[in-house]
C-alpha cells in the first residue's frame, strides 16, 4: 500500500544549465555504449557522468567510475551545478509525444515512495531482475546515495481519477520544459503548496502500486535499506532509506503504452536449428505469411498487424524459418504444450505469449537455459525492422516478433504474485534521468 511523500530533490540549476537537453539520459539500461560515449561529449554536466560512468584500465577500489560519480556530484554541488530545493516538494510531469502518428499525452508523479517486499506494502513487480545489475546499481548508490532517476510506477487500477488530480493541480506555466532526443516533451511542476500535496498524498494513501519500469532499481533500493549501516541507525522509519522515488503514472491514464519488447537469437550451434520447424509444427498451428509490399518498413507493418490480428490466441511470429516469410506461430489445441509449462506459475504467467516462448521454444527447444546463455545468445530490440534486417544479413539467426502485452495482463500477473521473464515490457516514452534527483543522506524528512 502507497506511502507517497513529497521530497527535497536535487535539481540542476536554470542559472548555470542553461539547455537542459544537453545534460539528460534516458535511463541507464537502454543506453548503448555509443551512446554513453555521445552523452560524455555533449556536455561537461551531462548526467551520464554520475548514472553511466566510464570504465578505465587503470581503476582501482579507490578511484572507479562509482567513486568518480560521488566525486563529480559533490563537485557539481559545491559549485551550484545542482542545487536542492529549500523545502519538501512534489514534481508533477507531463511527457507528451507522437506514436504511430497520433499525438498523446502521459501524466505522472514523482515522489518518495515508502519501500516493503512484494506482499509486505511493497510495489508489485512483474519483470524479473538480472543480479550483476542489481550490483552494479547498488555500488553506485552506495557511492552517491542519491537515487540518480526514478522508477516508473502504476497505482491502483482499481480507483480512477489520478490523472485529472494531477492536471488540475499543475497550475500555470511549467518550472521545466525540456525536448528529449527522440522529441518527447516533458514538462514539469514543482508543487509547494501544502494543501495540494497534502490532497496528492491522501489521494494516494492505501492504493497499490505496481512497477512498470526500473525493477532493478527497486530491488537495489531495498538491498541497500537492509545493509547493517542501515539498520543500526533506523528508528523511525521516516529515514530517507526508507524510501525511493519514483515517478507514479495513472494505470488508466490514456497516455501510458506499453511496446513489445522483440527477441534475436544469435551464435546458437547450427545443430540445434535442424529440425526446429518440425518440432515448432508439433505444438502450434504454423502460418506462412508472404510480404505484402514493396518497402521493408511497409512489409514489417503488415505482419505486425497480422501478429495483432491473431493476438487473442497467443500468436508469436518467427522470422528466418522460411525465406523472405514470417512464421506466425499460435498453440495447437489438444497439444501437450501445456504439460510443457511450469506448474508452479500461476495461470496467468502461463497465459501469456511471451512466457510460452520464454519457457518452451527458448528454454526447451533452442536450450537457452540459464542466465548466461540468454547474455550470450539472445538480443532484444524494440525495433522489428531491425530484427528482421538483422536476420537478412546474417548477424542474426532468427527473430521472434511479439505483440505488445495489455496493461491488464501486466497488473493481473503482478497481482498473482509472479513475474514475466526479462524485458517483456517497454513502457514509451521512458523517463528521463536527470531532471530530479532524490538524496538519501538525510537522517529522517
Amino acid at each position: 500500500m502507497a506511502d507517497v511523500r513529497p521530497f527535497q530533490g536535487i535539481r540542476y540549476s536554470p542559472e548555470r544549465v542553461k539547455d537542459l537537453s544537453s545534460v539528460i539520459t534516458p535511463p541507464y539500461d537502454i543506453i548503448s555504449p555509443e551512446e554513453q560515449r555521445a552523452y560524455h561529449q555533449q556536455s561537461p554536466h551531462n548526467i551520464i557522468r554520475l548514472e553511466l560512468g566510464e570504465d578505465y584500465p587503470s581503476d582501482s577500489a579507490e578511484d572507479n567510475k562509482y567513486t568518480r560519480a560521488a566525486g563529480t556530484l559533490a563537485t557539481w554541488l559545491e559549485e551550484g551545478i545542482l542545487f536542492r530545493e529549500p523545502a519538501p516538494a512534489f514534481y508533477i510531469f507531463e511527457h507528451r509525444f507522437t506514436l504511430e502518428g497520433a499525438i498523446k499525452g502521459r501524466w505522472g508523479l514523482t515522489a518518495r515512495v515508502q519501500l516493503g517486499d512484494q506482499g509486505n506494502g511493497g510495489a508489485r513487480p512483474h519483470e524479473s531482475v538480472m543480479e550483476e545489475r542489481i550490483l552494479d546499481r547498488l555500488k553506485l548508490l552506495r557511492a552517491c546515495r542519491v537515487n540518480l532517476s526514478p522508477i516508473m510506477a502504476m497505482i491502483d487500477h482499481g480507483h480512477n481519477g489520478f490523472t485529472s488530480l494531477l492536471m488540475k493541480s499543475a497550475k500555470g506555466k511549467p518550472d521545466i520544459d525540456v525536448v528529449d532526443r527522440d522529441e518527447v516533451v516533458h514538462n514539469m511542476w514543482v508543487i509547494r503548496d501544502k494543501q495540494s500535496m497534502a490532497q496528492i498524498s491522501d489521494w494516494c494513501a492505501g492504493k497499490d502500486v505496481y512497477i512498470a519500469d526500473g525493477h532493478h532499481r527497486y530491488e537495489t533500493a531495498l538491498a541497500y535499506q537492509r545493509e547493517p549501516q542501515m539498520g543500526s541507525s533506523r528508528s523511525t522509519g521516516n529515514e530517507a532509506s526508507n524510501f525511493v522515488m519514483m515517478t507514479l503514472v495513472g494505470a488508466d491514464d490514456p497516455g501510458l503504452v506499453a511496446l513489445p519488447t522483440h527477441r534475436i537469437v544469435k551464435s546458437v550451434k547450427p545443430d540445434l536449428l535442424l529440425g526446429l520447424r518440425e518440432k515448432l509444427a508439433q505444438l502450434f498451428i504454423m502460418e506462412e505469411v508472404q510480404p505484402a509490399a514493396a518497402s521493408r518498413s511497409e512489409v514489417l507493418r503488415s505482419w505486425l498487424n497480422t501478429l495483432a490480428e491473431h493476438g487473442k490466441r497467443g500468436a508469436i511470429g518467427v522470422y528466418g524459418l522460411s525465406q523472405e516469410c514470417l512464421c506466425l506461430l499460435t498453440p495447437r489445441e489438444g497439444t501437450h504444450l501445456t504439460k510443457l509449462m511450469p506448474s508452479d506459475r500461476s495461470r496467468q504467467w502461463r497465459s501469456l505469449d511471451v512466457s510460452i516462448l520464454y519457457w518452451v521454444i527458448l528454454r526447451q527447444i533452442l536450450g537457452i537455459d540459464t542466465p548466461q546463455k540468454e547474455i550470450r545468445f539472445l538480443e532484444y530490440t524494440r525495433d522489428g525492422l531491425e530484427a528482421v534486417e538483422g536476420v537478412n544479413s546474417g548477424k542474426y539467426q532468427l527473430a521472434f516478433l511479439m505483440n505488445p502485452i495489455p496493461i491488464s495482463s501486466v497488473l493481473a500477473v503482478a497481482d498473482a504474485g509472479d513475474r514475466m521473464p526479462p524485458k517483456s515490457t517497454y513502457f514509451y516514452p521512458k523517463l528521463p534521468t536527470g531532471l530530479v534527483m532524490y538524496p538519501l543522506w538525510d537522517d529522517a524528512l
